[in-house]
């Protein structure tokens, strides 16, 4: 199955180094349909299979704000169970979702070209007046956990 993301060992001569470098590109799911998102269950497997400083880079539109939520915890608990530090690198775009993941990181960088989008959480929803509500109210209660996410990174309300 081909995956949008890709551990490598850092050190171009071979042998382990320690340091991890991993690429995120695409979009981010909480399930594959065609082979090419970035789900947590299948990064889960990778990321815990080594260990050592890990460099994110990321390029991605974002995707499902759930699967996003569960690769920043990954990322954290990486780093706070001292398996790690994490670095974040933007180099295209951290988009919606990807902006979450971009967060995790101890350190969060980006080129002087990339781009970082940040926007009310969207959803889709079917139903009488009293789904819609439901539906409100879920994006509310999305809408604080991101904030909360982004206010523990920057220190800002």
């Amino acid at each position: 199955m081909k995956k949008f993301w890709n551990f490598i060992n850092s050190n171009p001569n071979g042998g382990d180094t320690g340091e991890r470098t991993l690429y995120l590109n695409g979009p981010i799911a909480s399930e594959t349909w065609f082979g090419d998102e970035i789900t947590p269950g299948m990064f889960k497997a990778d990321l815990d299979d080594g260990v050592g400083p890990l460099t994110v880079w990321i390029n991605s539109d974002g995707g499902d704000v759930f699967a996003a939520a569960r690769i920043y915890t990954m990322l954290r608990e990486y780093s706070q169970n001292h398996k790690g530090r994490v670095t974040v690198k933007i180099d295209g775009v951290a988009a919606s979702a990807a902006s979450v993941i971009a967060i995790a990181g101890d350190q969060t960088l980006m080129s002087p070209v990339s781009y970082m989008l940040i926007h009310n959480p969207m959803t889709f929803s079917f139903g009488d007046g009293g789904d819609m509500l439901r539906a409100k109210e879920l994006l509310d209660e999305v809408k604080e956990g991101i904030i909360n996410a982004y206010e523990a990174k920057t220190g800002l309300s």
